[in-house]
This record gives structure tokens, sequence and C-alpha cells, in this order.
């Protein structure tokens, strides 16, 4: 029970992190907010990671897994009822980028923390379940978020948002252990240093930069991509929300698979080529009917599930020390806030550019290639090191 409390924490603080999608247009209605802006604010909660997910990776290590997901619940409550009462854009936006470093506190640990509380032949399981944390989140804002905001505005949204985040602040110190995930031993150079200098967290942490930035870009920009197209906010914030809950489905089957033994290059490769078939399906001017590129994004987001629980596995096999796994995670999650910060941006720098949406496959099928290409040599590598007897 208590591994899912720490997913359910997870949950919790990825509600941050999607919380501002529903809520574009009420912002651009009361705040003046502009479609590039709106890019910048989707993506600047991943700033911190960004910019310093390795560094409190290795904070996290040292601080102790328990305590840093306590403080990272405690000040994304602090910045969501705060960010309620902001008036400006860039008040937002700042508070954007504290509530990124709250998310990181809590997720930096959690995959640690998982492994702590349960045995070893269920870890794969349990990391797919894991893995689900994000679409989770995003998918529960986006269904709740436009009733909310239109019946209360986007305001209270922020302010529910935050005693919620409180609430499971409470529940987490009281449902795991204080002897879990205790500060570590290891200077925070140690872990930075052995993290950055081994491949493997730089093969897992490019792929999830190709994973996630395309997967923020196109299921981030599907509500105004709705709204510009006429359908209501309500079936707007399903559709969307059912969008964002699918890649759960390809999360929790990764885990599966490779408690099964499935390969990680197969799953990865099956990820990669979906995501990048799929959104051609659902951009490209080819006059296919509004159903066929609708499920084209069920697909895109439901198979493409697959990479970061595969992902999150692979990260906790190729750390390089006991004592480094949420540096790798951290390192991990630097470059997927990366391509989480620059994604979204992208898209819509493009889309202005053209004006339309109809060449978003162009950006997802360069960011899927790459992540083909990294993951066939990660695989190459770990073959080599498993048969030379050495460790990734």
């Amino acid at each position: 029970m208590s591994a899912h409390v720490v997913i359910l924490a997870g949950v919790c603080a990825a509600l941050h992190v999607g919380k501002l999608a529903p809520a574009i247009a009420a912002l651009q209605a009361s705040l003046g907010l502009t479609l590039l802006q709106a890019g910048f604010l989707l993506s600047l909660v991943q700033a911190a990671g960004m910019l310093g997910g390795l560094a409190l990776g290795a904070f996290s290590d040292r601080l102790g897994g328990r305590r840093s997901v306590l403080l990272g619940l405690g000040v994304l409550t602090a910045a969501s009822v705060v960010g309620g009462l902001s008036q400006t854009v860039p008040v937002l936006m700042a508070l954007r980028v504290l509530e990124g470093f709250g998310f990181l506190l809590v997720a930096l640990p959690a995959p640690g923390l998982v492994r702590a509380l349960v045995p070893s032949d269920k870890l794969p399981a349990m990391l797919g379940l894991w893995g689900a944390y994000m679409p989770l989140g995003t998918a529960l804002v986006l269904l709740l978020g436009p009733l909310v905001i239109e019946a209360l505005g986007w305001q209270p949204w922020w302010w529910l948002l935050g005693v919620v985040t409180g609430l499971m602040a409470l529940w987490f110190a009281r449902a795991v252990p204080a002897e879990v995930g205790r500060a570590g031993s290891r200077r925070l150079s140690d872990g930075l240093r052995s993290t950055v200098s081994s491949l493997g967290p730089w093969l897992v942490a490019l792929m999830f930069a190709c994973y996630s930035s395309q997967w923020l870009a196109v299921i981030g920009f599907l509500p105004t991509i709705y709204t510009q197209a006429g359908i209501a906010p309500a079936l707007t914030g399903v559709l969307t929300a059912l969008a964002a809950a699918v890649n759960i489905v390809g999360n929790i089957m990764s885990g599966r698979l490779l408690q099964q033994g499935a390969a990680p290059r197969s799953l990865l490769w099956q990820g990669f080529v979906t995501m990048a078939v799929t959104s051609v399906l659902a951009f490209a001017d080819l006059d296919q009917p509004p159903a066929v590129r609708y499920g084209a994004v069920l697909l895109f987001s439901a198979v493409g599930g697959l990479i970061p629980g595969t992902l999150f596995s692979m990260a906790l096999r190729v750390a390089p020390a006991e004592g480094a796994v949420a540096a790798t995670v951290g390192w991990v999650q630097q470059w997927s806030s990366a391509g989480q910060f620059l994604g979204p941006p992208l898209a819509a720098a493009l889309a202005s550019r053209v004006g339309g949406w109809q060449f978003t496959w162009v950006f997802t099928l360069a960011v899927s290639g790459l992540g083909v290409m990294l993951a066939g040599w990660l695989a190459d590598r770990l073959q080599a090191q498993v048969a030379a007897g050495s460790d990734p």
C-alpha cells in the first residue's frame, strides 16, 4: 500500500504540470495571454528540471527520498495557493518555475522509494504503474479542469489543487514509514560526477527528451486546437482527457511485458514508430475524417506510453551506483524537462508560421527518428556489457 501512496503523490504532483492546459482560454480572456506565452507557460514548469534535474536528484539522494517528497508537496501547495492570487502573466510564470522545483522533489526520489517498498519480482510492473503518474494526473486535470473553470474561474482551480496537494502531503507522511528513503551518505559531487560520466544515463535521458517533447506538444495543445475548431469546452475536456489517459495503458503494459521478458529495444521502437506514423495521420492535410484523426491521437498516446514505462526501468538499471539512483533519475528528468520545455513552443511557433497545425508531424517525426536510433544504441551497449560481465 505504501508504494501505491508514493505513486499517488506523483500523480498529485503531475496535476500541477497539466493544470494549465484547460485554463489557457480563461487566461487569454482575463490576462491577455498570447499563444506563444501559453506555450511557455505550459513548459516553464519544466525549467527547474531542465536546468537542475541532476543536481536536484543528487540533493534528493542526500536529503532522503521521504523528506524530499514531503518538501516537494509543500512547495506545490504554497505555489498553487499563491498562484491563484496572481494578476499578471510574469508572476504566474515565476510561480510555474517554483512549481517545477516542487514537482521534481516529488518525482525524482519516487522510483527509488518504490524499489525499497516492493519485492524485486514485482518491481518492473510497479515501475510501469509509476510511469503512468504523469498521464493519469494530466488526464484528471484535463477532465475536471474545464468544468471547474467554467463554473468558478481559473483562480479557484489553482486553489483547489493546492488544497488537494496539502492533503496528499499529510497522507504520505502517515503512510510511508520514516525509515524508508533515509538520507544518503555520499557527497553531492559523487552522485553528479558518476552519473554524467556514464553513457547509459545519457542515452536513457535523451530518449526521454525525444518522447516528452512531442507528447506534451500534442496533448498540451489539444484543448486549444479543439476550441479553435469550434468544439464545446466540455467535450474538448473529455476528448483531451481521454487522449492523455490512454497513455496509462502503454505504461502499465510496458511493466508487464518487461516482467515477462520483452526486450526493451523492441518496446521503445514500437513506441517511437507508432508516434511518428500516427502524428502524420492526426495532423497532415490528408482529408481524413475527424474520427480517424482523433483515433490516431489516441494511438499516439497509448502506444507511446510504452516508452516512459520502459525508460524508468532502464534508468534504475543504468544508474552507476546504488546511491546515485535519484541522481540518474534526475538526469533523465532534466532531459525530459528540456524536451517538455522546448516541445510546446516549437510546435506553437511552427503552427503560427504556417497558419495551422498541419505540419506538427514534421516535428514529431524528427524526434521519433532520433529516439529509434538511440534505443538501438543503448540496446547494443547493454548487450555488449552483459557479454563482458560488466555493469551498464
